[in-house]
C-alpha cells in the first residue's frame, strides 16, 4: 500500500504540481505532448501507456496479493536490504527529478516547446548530467525493480529506458537546432547521463 501511495505523490508532485505551477506562473501549458503519427508520437503514447501499466501494477501489488503469483516474481531477489536499497532510490529519485525541475525553472516542459523559447540550463545538477530529470526517473524504475524484483518490474525499467533514450534523443536534436554551438559545447563538456 505504501509503495502505491508514493507513486501516486510523486506523480502528482513531478508531473500534476509542477505543470499546474509553471502554467500559473507564466501563463504557459507545459504539457508539449506531440500527437503526431510519427515516432515522436509513438513514444510520447507508449511512455502514457507504460504509467498507467506500472499504476495498474502498483494497484495489484497493493490490493490484490492472491494475484501476485501472475507477476512472475524473482523470489531469488527478494530480500531486506535489495528492498531497502530500492526505496533509498526511489527516494533519491523523487529528490533528482524536484530539485531538477526546480533549477530549470520556467524552462520545464513535458515534450517539446517550439513556440515558447527557453534558456539553456547547465548549473546544479544540469553542470553533472544533461539529463537529471530522465536519470531521476530511470532509479525510480530500477528501485521499483529491487523493491518487487518480477519478470513484469523489469519489463517495465527495460522499456522506460529505451523510450526514455528515444525522446533524450529528439530532444537533443531539438536543444543543437535551438541553442547550436552553446548546446555542442555542453555535450562536450557534460555526459548524456552522467
Amino acid at each position: 500500500m505504501l509503495l502505491f501511495i508514493f507513486f501516486i505523490l510523486y506523480f502528482l508532485l513531478v508531473f500534476v504540481f509542477r505543470s499546474l505551477l509553471l502554467w500559473k506562473w507564466t501563463g504557459i501549458n507545459p504539457l508539449k505532448v506531440n500527437n503526431a503519427d510519427n515516432a515522436r508520437g509513438f513514444n510520447g503514447k507508449l511512455f502514457a501507456v507504460l504509467c498507467i501499466l506500472e499504476l495498474l501494477f502498483l494497484g495489484v501489488y497493493a490490493f490484490k496479493p492472491d494475484w501476485h503469483k501472475f507477476l512472475l516474481s524473482f523470489n531469488f531477489l527478494q530480500n531486506d536490504i535489495l528492498f531497502k536499497i530500492g526505496w533509498g532510490l526511489l527516494i533519491s529519485s523523487l529528490i533528482i527529478v524536484c530539485v531538477a525541475q526546480t533549477q530549470m525553472a520556467n524552462s520545464w516542459r513535458i515534450g517539446i516547446d517550439k513556440t515558447n523559447k527557453s534558456k539553456l540550463r547547465t548549473r546544479g545538477l544540469f553542470s553533472v548530467s544533461r539529463n537529471p530529470i530522465f536519470m531521476g526517473l530511470v532509479i525510480a524504475n530500477i528501485g521499483l525493480f529491487l523493491i518487487y524484483p518480477s519478470m513484469y518490474t523489469l519489463i517495465i525499467l527495460i522499456l522506460f529506458t529505451i523510450i526514455i533514450n528515444a525522446q533524450i534523443n529528439v530532444e537533443e536534436n531539438f536543444l543543437k537546432e535551438e541553442f547550436s554551438t552553446e548546446y555542442e559545447a555542453y555535450q562536450k563538456k557534460v555526459g548524456r547521463w552522467i
